[in-house]
């Protein structure tokens, strides 16, 4: 929304906007731990962290938080913004649950490629809410994402990897065996870099960004080699750690640089 810029005109708009979107990835998250419940008993990572597994509430008071909170966000973003940010957060929200959550997460390793894609939208709804419709910029932070995700969950799938055997989840560690899941990470990083670039070319973000993403990426990338070289739970945690600092500071730098470059409508 601020490299688009024509909401910073109107900040309780844009914060109206982005609550919608947060509310959107609330929805979705607790669904997924309402239906996720089973398994998230069995495993040592979400047992003692997540309020279903602690018996802190009741399984059907989680559903009805769930979807309370997609109502509210769906209805926000239609109220504040226009139908197609709606639309976009009803998708994420049946996607993630209804594709990820209770088909691919239990059926097939690339679970988390696929259903990536959920985890990726909140680029289209902020370029959907400002403008009412979705530009080559907003698919390119989409892709982005997407992209991002697959060595990010891996590598904490690595070093979790008894858990979800465990809870008889096929994430690739599991299935594929760590060597494999370590050369794939190493793959999806390289391609990430080039998609980091592609907003430059679309006038987003100018000189700042260019520079720091690619220094951003050199670093990931040397953390996935460490990680597919040394093959050890510490650097792929390492990797999991810094893959969050990464997408935060990737954008952080387009914000930056589109509030100095000036804002961009491809």
């Amino acid at each position: 929304m601020v490299v688009e810029g024509s909401l910073l005109s109107d900040p309780l708009k844009l914060f109206l906007v982005f609550m919608g979107i947060t509310l959107t990835a609330c929805s979705a998250n607790a669904l997924n731990m309402y239906f996720d419940r089973d398994i998230d008993e069995i495993m040592t990572r979400t047992r003692k962290r997540r309020s279903l597994p602690l018996k802190k509430i009741k399984p059907i008071h989680a559903l009805w938080f769930g979807l309370i909170l997609g109502a509210v966000a769906t209805g926000l973003l239609l109220w504040i913004a226009n139908p197609l940010s709606a639309i976009l957060g009803v998708f994420t929200i049946v996607f993630y649950v209804g594709i990820y959550t209770l088909y691919l997460k239990r059926r097939t390793p690339y679970n988390i490629v696929i259903g990536g894609a959920a985890g990726a939208t909140a680029p289209l709804m902020g370029w959907a809410a400002a403008t009412g419709q979705i530009s080559f910029l907003a698919w390119i932070l989409f892709l982005i994402i997407f992209m991002w995700t697959p060595p990010h969950f891996w590598a904490l799938a690595l070093v979790m990897k008894e858990d979800y055997k465990n809870a008889k989840v096929p994430m690739l560690p599991v299935v594929a065996g760590d060597n494999r899941t370590r050369l794939e990470i190493l793959i999806y990083s390289i391609l990430l870099i080039p998609l980091t670039l592609l907003p430059v070319l679309v006038n987003a973000g100018g000189l700042t960004y260019l520079i720091g993403s690619l220094l951003l990426g050199i670093a990931f990338i040397r953390q996935a080699i460490v990680l597919y070289q040394k093959k050890t739970d510490k650097s792929a945690y390492a990797l999991f750690g810094y893959s969050i600092v990464y997408l935060l500071a990737l954008f952080v730098l387009l914000i930056i640089g589109s509030l100095t470059h000036g804002p961009t409508t491809v």
